[in-house]
């Protein structure tokens, strides 16, 4: 069966406000959260950045049976592979059987707080690869070395082990990257339902293991309510390409999505009141593959968008 998820965004919410939300996602039906794990917003405008590890912390305790999932963390740069290690092994601790990890590359945006270089995507897959290799190494137990070329780990333990280890999803918006998360990922993750890098992934190794795919809607009372929404709270949907990886500052992303019109955002995303235009975002989903598809609904209406789903939405797609 395919699985539902609900997006929380740590870009626009705060930590108390996403427990809240997972809590009633859970009671809807949703089968799954995603959490991001961003150091800055997107823009200033979005207003928050809470430390994913606490507020997942948080999570567990007031949900019983919600899959969490990082959506995503980078494990190269900000954060040392080896620490990450020992905060994903303490929260899925937290929630024996319920937790994914799942990992990307990261955006300059986030990165670039201790000033290290921003190398190009290529070394940054390979980066992320090796992190991986890390973070499961640790989670053998015991005393552990590494000696990798970007990492090196000396006589490290972590002592708090789940009895379940979490499956480490990959993230991947270009073929370099779906066929790393085909070789060395336990799933994969991309946004927008990209048929061509699920394609990739089940051609290098990922065939018979589990997709993610993540989409954006805009539910609203009237289409221009909708509309209004995406304008205010995610202009950077007018961000094509590799641009949102590279650009290192919330005032750069303002500056970009100046020229966002309100006019393009119905291409881009379902936007209004019609269950059927947002049930039939995921189907196209689901047709392409994936089983697993997490909704992000762009807007300060989260729990009216909740209570959307569970009457309207998830019952036709579950």
């Amino acid at each position: 069966m395919v699985e539902i998820g609900f997006k929380l965004a740590s870009e626009v919410f705060g930590p108390l406000e996403l427990v809240h939300y997972a809590e009633l996602a859970e009671k809807a039906g949703f089968d799954f959260a995603s959490i991001s794990d961003h150091y800055h917003p997107w823009i200033s405008s979005q207003g928050n950045s809470p430390f994913v590890w606490s507020t997942l912390g948080a999570i567990s305790q007031v949900t019983e049976d919600l899959g969490l999932m990082t959506g995503v963390t980078c494990p190269t740069i900000r954060q040392h592979p080896a620490l990450v290690a020992q905060a994903v092994a303490t929260i899925t601790s937290m929630m024996p059987g319920r937790f994914i990890f799942g990992v990307g590359s990261g955006e300059n945006l986030n990165e670039h707080i201790y000033g290290d270089h921003w190398p190009p995507a290529p070394i940054r897959i390979d980066m992320l690869t090796e992190a991986v290799d890390v973070i499961r190494t640790l989670w053998q137990g015991g005393m552990q070395d590494y000696e990798g070329y970007y990492y090196h780990v000396e006589n490290a333990q972590i002592y708090t082990l789940p009895e379940e280890l979490p499956p480490i999803y990959m993230a991947a918006d270009g073929p370099i990257a779906a066929t790393a998360a085909g070789n060395n990922g336990d799933g994969l993750i991309v946004s927008g339902g990209k048929k061509e890098l699920l394609d990739i992934f089940k051609k290098t190794g990922g065939k018979d293991k589990p997709s993610y795919s993540e989409i954006s809607i805009s539910w609203a009372e009237t289409e221009k309510k909708a509309m209004d929404l995406v304008y205010k709270y995610w202009p950077l949907m007018v961000i094509k390409g590799s641009l949102s990886w590279d650009i290192p500052t919330q005032t750069h992303f303002e500056e970009l999505v100046k020229n966002a019109r309100k006019e393009d955002i119905p291409g881009r995303m379902p936007c209004g009141p019609d269950p059927q235009v947002h049930i039939d975002k995921i189907k196209k989903n689901i047709d392409a593959g994936f089983d697993r598809i997490c909704i992000q609904q762009i807007g300060n209406n989260q729990e009216e968008f909740i209570e959307f789903c569970k009457e309207e939405v998830l019952p036709e797609v579950h």
